[in-house]
C-alpha cells in the first residue's frame, strides 16, 4: 500500500523478510560442564545398575562410581578452593567434603548421586549462560555489516545506470560510517545506520526497535534506524550517530550490563551457604576431635565424625527446595510455559508489580481488518468493496494488503484477477480489476485523480487504527479499517496480574500513544507509557524497582530485551518472539496464552510455600539426627536411613505440584494464602 515503489520505475525486488537475529546456539556438548556432567552421569547410572541390581563385586561396579566421582566433582572441588583462597568456605566444598565422607564411611551411592546433582546443576546453569550471549552476538548481525555511501548531493535512486551518481557510489564496512555520511539505502535493504531521511519515500519495518507491529513510512526529514527493514521505496540517509552509539548497538549493551548487574537470585540454601558449610565443617571437626582428646579410638571418633556429615549434609535440603520447584516447572511446561531454571520458577512468586508491552503481547502483533463500509452511491455492498480491495492487494507484499486478502479469503469471497499492478511509496496501489482501475490507500493520502468534491471525510478513526480508502475509475467506493488485534485473554490476564500484585500493570509500548490508548481502554489498564525506546523501557522498569518493587516484564520483541533482562522476572511470548527475548527472558509461553502469565506466578507462589514447608521437614529431621548422634550413640545404617528417609519424604511432598490439579486451583491457593 503505502511506500512502495512503481513497478514501472524500478526492477522488480522482493522485500527482504523482516529482521530477526540470526540463530546462533551453543551446542550443549560444546560446554566442558555439560560434557562432564554427562561423563559423570553415565558412569553414576552404570555403577548404580552393576550395584544394585546385577549385585557386581566391589571391584567391578567401583570404577564406574571412580569415575563419576572424578567427573563431577573436579570443578566444585575447585571453586571450593578458590573459595577458601579468598578466606571464605562455600557449599560447593561443603557437597565435595560430604560425598568423599559417604565414600570413606562406605556410603558412595550416597555420595554419587550428590556429585551428580551438583554436575547437571553447573551445566545448565552454564548453558544458560552461553545461551543469552549468543543471542547477544547475534543480535548485532541485524545492521548489515556494509553500506552504500553517495556524495552528498547524490538522489535517491541509485537503481538506475543513468543516475548521474552511480559512479560515485562505494560499498564501505559500516563500522566505518561516520556522523554527516550519505547513504543509499535501496529497497528491500537493511538500514546501516541510524540517521535522517534526505531524499525518497519509503516506509521501514522498524518492530525489532520500537516494537510497532506496521512497516512506517518514511520521508525527508523522518529519522530512521540501523538493522531495520527498507521497504520498496529508495532512501537517502544522512547518518546521525556514530555506529557504535546506534539504537541497536545500545541494546546490546543494555542486555549484557542488565544481565551483569542483576542480582543472582540464589535458593535458600544458598543464600545460607556461608554459614551453614562453616558450622557443618567446625561441627564435624569438633565431633572427630573432641573425643580423640579424651582416648577415645581413632576409628570410632571418625565414624561418628563421618555419621555427623552424613546426618547433617544439606542433601534433604537441596531436595526440599528442588522438587517443588522442578515439579511446578514440569507441571508449567505441559500448559505451554517454558520456565527456565529452578531459580526461575522461585523469581516469579516474588514478583509485587507487572509491566507490559503491547505489541505481540497484548495484541496479536499483525494487523486486521475490523470495518468495512461501503460509501453512498457506490452500488456496492461490504463484500463486494473487501473484494475489490483484496483482487488489488493481491500483488502486494505489504503487512496491510495481506490482512485485506486475508479477510476476504476468510468471508469466502471470489478474488478476481488483476493486471497493471502499480505501487506507489507512501501513497498507495493501483490495478485494473475486470477492466476498471482500482486503487487502494491510506485515507489521508487519497489522490488529485478522483473528482473534485466526491472524496469523503474517512470515518473518524479508532486510536491506533488505519483507515483505508478504496477508489474505482477515481470514484470512492467504500473504506477499510485495519487494526493490530487484542489477545482475547488480554483483559483477563490483566485483571488477574492486578489481583496478585494489589496493582494494575504498567503498560509499556514504542507504539504511538493513540495505539496505546486503544489497548489501554480495552485493558483496563491506567499508567500507559508509548513511543518509548528500548533504553526507555529499562528506565521504566528500573524506576519501578528502584521504589521497592519486584516487577516481572511480559514482551515478545528484540526490543524488549533490555527491559526484559532488568527486570526482576522477564516472561516472552514464544509464538512470535525474537531469538534475543527468547534467550533473555526466565520463561516463555510457549503458545502466546496470555492467561498462562498469572497462572505460572500462582503456580509459582505455590511451590515456594511447600519449599518452606519441605525446608521446615528437613531441618527438623536433621536437627533430631544430629543431636542423637552428638548425645547419645547413633549407628549408622539408622542414621543413613534417617537421612534418606527425610529425603524421600521431602521429595514425595514436592511432586504434589505436578498434579493436575496444581494449575487449575492456583487461583484458589493464592487467594487462601
Amino acid at each position: 500500500m503505502v511506500g512502495r515503489v512503481s513497478a514501472t520505475l524500478a526492477p522488480s525486488r522482493a522485500p527482504a523478510p523482516a529482521p530477526t537475529a540470526p540463530r546462533r546456539r551453543t551446542r550443549v556438548l560444546a560446554l566442558p560442564e555439560a560434557r562432564w556432567a554427562a561423563v559423570a552421569t553415565a558412569a553414576f547410572l552404570i555403577g548404580l545398575i552393576l550395584d544394585t541390581v546385577v549385585g557386581a563385586p566391589a571391584w567391578v561396579y567401583g570404577p564406574a562410581y571412580a569415575i563419576a566421582y572424578a567427573a563431577g566433582g573436579w570443578e566444585p572441588a575447585l571453586e571450593g578452593l578458590r573459595a577458601l583462597r579468598q578466606k571464605t568456605l562455600d557449599v560447593d566444598l561443603l557437597m565435595i567434603a560430604a560425598a568423599l565422607g559417604a565414600a570413606a564411611i562406605g556410603q558412595v551411592l550416597d555420595g554419587g548421586l550428590l556429585i551428580v546433582i551438583f554436575a547437571t546443576s553447573g551445566a545448565l546453569e552454564a548453558l544458560a549462560t552461553a545461551r543469552t550471549a549468543d543471542s547477544v552476538r547475534g543480535l548485532l548481525d541485524l545492521a548489515p555489516t556494509t553500506a552504500t555511501r553517495v556524495p552528498g548531493d547524490g538522489g535517491p535512486g541509485g537503481t538506475g545506470a543513468d543516475d548521474d551518481s552511480v559512479g560515485a557510489e562505494e560499498t564501505v564496512p559500516t563500522a566505518e560510517l561516520a556522523v554527516d555520511d550519505v547513504l543509499l539505502i535501496r529497497p528491500g535493504e537493511r538500514i546501516g545506520a541510524d540517521g535522517r531521511v534526505l531524499d525518497g519515500v519509503s516506509e521501514a519495518d522498524q518492530a525489532t526497535i520500537t516494537g510497532e507491529p506496521l512497516p512506517v513510512p518514511k520521508r525527508p526529514g523522518d529519522e530512521v534506524f540501523a538493522g531495520t527493514l527498507n521497504g520498496t521505496g529508495a532512501l537517502r540517509v544522512r547518518v546521525e550517530r556514530d555506529p557504535a552509539d546506534s539504537v541497536i548497538a545500545r541494546i546490546v549493551t543494555l542486555v549484557e550490563e542488565a544481565s551483569r548487574t542483576k542480582a543472582p537470585t540464589q535458593l535458600f540454601i544458598e543464600k545460607v551457604e556461608q554459614r551453614y558449610s562453616v558450622a557443618v565443617v567446625a561441627a564435624t571437626l569438633a565431633v572427630f576431635t573432641v573425643p580423640l582428646l579424651f582416648g577415645a579410638d581413632l576409628r570410632d571418633a571418625l565414624l561418628r565424625a563421618m555419621t555427623f556429615m552424613i546426618v547433617a549434609s544439606p542433601c534433604a535440603v537441596v531436595l526440599a527446595t528442588m522438587p517443588p520447584l522442578l515439579s511446578a516447572i514440569a507441571n508449567a511446561g505441559r500448559h505451554g510455559v517454558l520456565v527456565k531454571s529452578a531459580v526461575a520458577m522461585e523469581r516469579l512468586g516474588e514478583i509485587d508489580a507487572t509491566a507490559l508491552d503491547k505489541t505481540g503481547t497484548l495484541t496479536e502483533g499483525a494487523p486486521e481488518v475490523t470495518d468495512v463500509r461501503p460509501l453512498p452511491g457506490s452500488g456496492l455492498d461490504a463484500d463486494e468493496v473487501l473484494a475489490l480491495a483484496a483482487a488489488v492487494e493481491r500483488s502486494s507484499e505489504h503487512p496491510l494488503a495481506r490482512a485485506v486478502v486475508s479477510a476476504a479469503r476468510g468471508r469466502g469471497l471470489r478474488i478476481a484477477g488483476a493486471e497493471e499492478f502499480v505501487a506507489e511509496p507512501g501513497r498507495g496501489v493501483t490495478a485494473r480489476v475486470e477492466g476498471r482501475l482500482v486503487r487502494v490507500g491510506r485515507a489521508e493520502t487519497a489522490t488529485p485523480d478522483t473528482e473534485p468534491g466526491t472524496t469523503p471525510a474517512p470515518p473518524a478513526p479508532t486510536p491506533g487504527a488505519t483507515i483505508v480508502l478504496v477508489t474505482r475509475d477515481g470514484t470512492p467506493v467504500g473504506t477499510l479499517t485495519l487494526a493490530d488485534r487484542l489477545r482475547p485473554a488480554a483483559p483477563v490476564a490483566t485483571a488477574a496480574l492486578t489481583a496478585l500484585t494489589g496493582a494494575a500493570p504498567v503498560l509499556l509500548t514504542g507504539d504511538n500513544a493513540d495505539a496505546a490508548a486503544r489497548v489501554a481502554e480495552a485493558t483496563g489498564l491506567t499508567d500507559v507509557r508509548a513511543d518509548l525506546l528500548p533504553e526507555d523501557k529499562v528506565n521504566a522498569v528500573r524506576e519501578m524497582q528502584d521504589a521497592g518493587r519486584k516487577v516481572l516484564f511480559v514482551g515478545d520483541g528484540v526490543n524488549d530485551a533490555p527491559a526484559l533482562a532488568a527486570a526482576h522476572s522477564g516472561v516472552a511470548m514464544g509464538r512470535a518472539g525474537s531469538d534475543l527475548a527468547l534467550e533473555t527472558a526466565d520463561a516463555v509461553i510457549v503458545r502466546d496464552e496470555l492467561a498462562a502469565v498469572p497462572a505460572v506466578v500462582r503456580l509459582s507462589r505455590a511451590a515456594r510455600r511447600l519449599v518452606v514447608q519441605n525446608l521446615a521437614i528437613a531441618g527438623s529431621c536433621i536437627a533430631v539426627l544430629v543431636v542423637w548422634d552428638l548425645v547419645g550413640h547413633l549407628p549408622l545404617p539408622l542414621g543413613v536411613a534417617g537421612h534418606e528417609g527425610s529425603t524421600v519424604l521431602v521429595g514425595l511432598n514436592g511432586l504434589r505440584l505436578l498434579r493436575e490439579s496444581a494449575w487449575r486451583s492456583g487461583a484458589a491457593q493464592e487467594a487462601r494464602g
